[in-house]
């Protein structure tokens, strides 16, 4: 080989960290620009800034032990949050693969071979040789083959492939650290939705319970004044149907509560026939959220984040695409050591090399390549945006209007009490029947059952408010997760 040959491998070297083919990514701008404002306006004075939300503990907005300490468990042991850890670990290690192709790669194969070659074996047109005077077309043989080569190979990236698939595996690997919040935020918010949910059926039920105490009473007194004749059998009939059908609705709520406590088992990482959530009756209203601009949601949701750099990656992939146009150059070099006799493997004489280069350019390939590159340019995404903002305002317009209903159905249920206190009032008079009092106590439960249904719908749309606004969560978190080539990689397995 000329000597010539490493001197245009270095030539080749020193181009390849110039030119690269394939788009430079950019963030791409969203669909259409974010609005100014939010369509519907909160129910509440906005006063907190956008980093009010708690970064990574969001559910600390609602200020309740309990639900923190439950949030915590699901942090540590749901199995679904395992599994998606267990995917950026992968992610790293693939980045980590992809920069390993930035730099030479050294392997050796030492052999011992003893082998003996056929008496029989085809001339390949040697001259036959006399033996003994008789024609010998060839003899056998039996000999030791003791070989120890080293190959060493390395790609010159003239275009830019290695880069690409090194831009590509650290876009794939910020986009599922995103993912892995994007988990975590949805995993953390069904929860905070269940539990809010379980303890407005403690509340509920609180309810049904007192107005099955106050059915009680009122059947003590039907049948009193049965029994002293002012009343008819009709009216303690109607009374014992009511009685009994508001207990059957107690464990109705009963049942309901079971089912969302096994489902908060589940997330905490437990079993459900071991797990039992203290009644707690909900009381209090959701606290503001706060809501920042439009534009902020871009930034703070981490689904949007995956979508980004999926769209990086797709970029990356272009780029790749555009490389199989070019030449696919790699730099090969090869040395070791052979010899029939291990005592004279390790002479001067003994010593192999070779040096070489390789220079792959595809012609013709049936439209492969065409394909492949319009393939990864057909990538791009972004509905997640549009989706974004349609939840963040839903959220809003849901508390907004839960907030009015709740306000009215508050004056109701007080307006259900004085009514059932008229007709109780107006039947002890002998003014009227019985089934206004009846109507009364179940118009008053329907009442005071709504109410609470209300207060426990206007918890849970906030937390999914607080879900569509990314949960205090931020771009920048992933922009660690980055893989660079180290030079110390030259010399590992």
């Amino acid at each position: 080989m000329k000597r010539a040959t490493p001197s245009l491998a270095i030539a080749l070297l020193g181009l390849a960290l110039g030119c690269t083919v394939g788009p430079r990514y950019s963030r791409s701008a969203a669909p259409t620009p974010a609005p100014d404002a939010w369509k519907t306006q909160p129910p509440w004075e906005q006063a907190a800034p956008k980093d009010s939300i708690p970064k990574g503990t969001w559910w600390q907005i609602f200020h309740d032990p309990a639900l923190d300490a439950y949030e915590q468990q699901l942090l540590q042991a749901n199995q679904s949050l395992v599994a998606a850890r267990d995917r950026l670990d992968q992610a790293r290690s693939l980045a980590r693969v992809a920069t390993a192709d930035m730099f030479p790669q050294l392997s050796a194969d030492p052999s011992a071979v003893r082998e003996r070659g056929s008496g029989n074996r085809p001339l390949n047109g040697a001259a036959p040789t006399i033996m003994n005077g008789s024609v010998q077309t060839v003899a056998p043989y039996t000999q030791n083959v003791f070989t120890i080569p080293f190959s060493l190979n390395y790609e010159a990236d003239l275009f830019g492939r290695v880069r690409h698939n090194v831009e590509a595996a650290n876009a794939s690997l910020q986009s599922t650290a995103a993912d892995l919040q994007n988990v975590q935020l949805v995993l953390t918010a069904e929860l905070a939705a269940d539990y809010f949910t379980l303890r407005e059926l403690d509340a509920e039920y609180q309810v049904v319970q007192e107005s099955v105490g106050y059915e009680r009473k009122g059947l003590d007194l039907v049948n009193n004044r049965h029994e002293g004749g002012i009343a008819n059998g009709l009216d303690v009939a109607q009374q014992a149907t009511l009685l009994d059908s508001t207990i059957s609705q107690l464990a109705l709520v009963q049942q309901s509560r079971a089912q969302f406590e096994h489902a908060i088992a589940v997330l905490v990482g437990q079993a459900a026939s071991t797990f039992t959530v203290p009644v707690a009756p909900l009381r209090d209203a959701p606290p503001p959220v706060p809501l920042g601009v439009p534009s902020d949601v871009l930034e703070r949701r981490p689904d949007i984040s995956t979508a980004e750099r999926t769209m990086a990656f797709e970029n990356a992939q272009v780029g790749i695409a555009r490389t199989a146009f070019y030449p696919h150059i790699t730099l090969s070099g090869a040395g070791g050591l052979q010899s029939q006799n291990i005592a004279s493997l390790f002479n001067a004489s003994s010593f192999i090399w070779s040096l070489g280069a390789d220079a792959f350019e595809p012609i013709l390939q049936g439209g492969r390549n065409r394909a492949n590159l319009a393939a990864a340019r057909a990538a791009y995404d972004h509905q997640s945006v549009l989706t974004a903002f349609q939840q963040v305002e839903d959220g809003i317009s849901n508390l907004s209007t839960l907030s009015q209903a709740l306000a009215t159905q508050s004056a109701a249920v007080e307006d259900a009490r004085r009514a059932l206190s008229i007709a109780n009032n107006r039947y002890v008079g002998g003014v009227t029947t019985y089934l206004d009092v009846i109507t009364a106590q179940t118009t008053l439960l329907a009442n005071q059952r709504l109410a609470t249904q209300l207060l426990g719908q206007q918890m849970v749309s906030a937390v999914y408010l607080v879900k569509a606004l990314g949960g205090g969560w931020d771009a920048t978190e992933i922009n660690h997760e980055q893989i660079h080539p180290q030079a110390g990689q030259i010399l590992q397995p």
